[in-house]
C-alpha cells in the first residue's frame, strides 16, 4: 500500500512524525509532500531535522497560504504517485488544497483530526475543517464528540475514533525535549505565549492582547511567528521589558520550554492540547476552541482578546486535581495505519 501525506505548517510536521513511524512499521509506503505554506526555517525545515523525518519527496516551496496556488502542484504529484490514499492533517489551507486536489485526481482522502468544531465560522480553519470532512472518505477522529459531530452533520465518509496523533508526539518527544534542551529560567517561574492566528495579528485584537501581556507580573517568553513580528512592528506595538520576544523555536525547544512553564498563553489549537498533556494550565486568546474538553475540565480558560480577563486568568490558572485522559492514549498513529491497511485489502 502507498499513501501520499500532505503537510505544510509546523503542527502538521509534528503530527506527521509519529504517523510516519507507524506507517513504516506497518509496511505502508509513504510519499511526503510539503506545500511550502510555512517556509521560514524555524517553522519548516528544522522540523525535518529535529524529528528525523525523511526529506519530502515533493517540496513545492509555494511560500503562500493560497490553496488555489498549491492545488495544481499537489494534483500533479498525486497523478504521478497514484497512491491508494492521500492523508491530510488538521485545518490549514494546505489541508484544504490537498483534499480538493485528491478529489480532482480521484484519490481517496483520509483526514486526520476529523470532526473538530469550534462553532466560529469567522475562522478560516473552521471552514476548512467542514469542507475537508465533507469530501474525505476516511475520517480519523480524536474522540467520540468529534464522531458525533460528523454524524449530526450527515458526513458521508467512514469515521473512526483513533485518538490524537499529537498525543503520540507528546508521548514520544516531550521527554526527549526536556533531556536535550536547557532552560534559562527555573521551571515554573515563567509564562510561554504564542500568537499566530490571522485574527490575532490584526488590530485591534493584537493591541489588546499585547496590553494584557504587558500587565502580567511574571516573565513572558514569546517566540514569535514571522507574521506576528511583522504585525507588531507595523502597528508600532511595544512589549514591556518582561515580555521577551524571541525567534520561532524548533519543536524540541518549544516542547521543553512549554512543558516546564507555569502557564501557557496561546491561540494555537495544538498547544492547548499539549498544555493539558504536560500538566500546565492554559489561557487561550480566542473566543472559542475546538478543544472544548480542556475548558470543561478546568485546565484551559478562554479569554478572547480581553486584557483584563487575560490577567485574571493567568493569576488564577491551576491544573485540576483530577485530570481525565483526553484525546486518546498516545497510540493513534498505530490505529490509523491499521485502518488504512484494512481498507486496502
Amino acid at each position: 500500500m502507498r499513501v501520499l501525506s500532505v503537510v505544510g505548517n509546523r503542527p502538521q510536521f509534528i503530527k506527521a512524525a509519529p504517523l510516519s513511524l507507524a506507517l513504516r512499521e506497518a509496511g505502508i509506503e509513504e510519499v511526503s509532500l510539503h506545500t511550502g505554506q510555512h517556509y521560514d526555517r524555524g517553522l519548516s525545515a528544522i522540523f525535518y531535522e529535529e524529528l528525523a523525518l525523511e526529506a519530502p519527496a515533493y517540496a513545492l516551496d509555494t511560500r503562500t497560504a493560497d490553496a488555489d496556488v498549491m492545488r495544481p502542484a499537489i494534483r500533479a504529484a498525486l497523478e504521478a504517485v497514484r497512491p491508494d490514499a492521500a492523508i491530510v492533517f488538521g485545518d490549514t489551507n494546505s489541508t484544504l488544497a490537498g483534499a480538493i486536489a485528491s478529489v480532482e485526481a480521484a484519490v481517496p482522502v483520509a483526514h486526520v483530526e476529523a470532526g473538530l468544531r469550534s462553532g466560529d465560522l469567522t475562522m478560516p480553519e473552521e471552514r476548512n475543517r467542514i469542507a475537508v470532512d465533507r469530501i474525505a472518505e476516511l475520517l480519523f477522529c480524536p474522540d467520540e464528540r468529534s464522531r458525533a459531530t460528523l454524524a449530526a452533520e450527515g458526513v458521508g465518509g467512514k469515521a473512526e475514533v483513533v485518538g490524537d496523533v499529537m498525543a503520540d508526539a507528546s508521548r514520544l518527544f516531550a521527554p526527549l525535549a526536556r533531556e536535550r534542551v536547557g532552560l534559562e529560567h527555573e521551571p515554573g517561574t515563567y509564562l510561554v505565549a504564542t500568537i499566530h492566528r490571522e485574527a490575532n495579528v490584526a488590530q485591534p485584537r493584537l493591541g489588546r492582547i499585547v496590553a494584557g501581556l504587558n500587565r502580567l507580573q511574571e516573565p513572558v517568553l514569546l517566540p514569535a511567528h514571522p507574521r506576528t513580528r511583522t504585525a507588531l512592528r507595523r502597528e508600532g506595538l511595544v512589549l514591556a521589558s518582561h515580555v521577551e520576544l524571541g525567534e520561532p523555536l524548533g519543536y524540541f525547544e518549544l516542547a521543553a520550554l512549554a512543558s516546564q512553564a507555569r502557564v501557557i498563553l496561546t491561540d494555537s489549537g495544538g498547544l492547548q492540547k499539549e498544555a493539558y498533556w504536560y500538566g500546565v494550565p492554559c489561557v487561550t486568546m480566542r473566543p472559542s476552541t475546538e478543544w472544548i474538553d480542556t475548558v470543561e475540565v478546568g485546565a484551559n480558560t478562554l479569554v478572547d482578546d480581553d486584557p483584563d480577563a487575560l490577567v485574571r486568568a493567568v493569576a488564577a490558572a491551576r491544573m485540576p486535581a483530577s485530570r481525565p485522559q483526553l484525546y486518546g492514549d498516545g497510540y493513534a498513529s498505530e490505529r490509523i495505519a491499521s485502518t488504512l491497511l484494512r481498507g486496502s485489502t
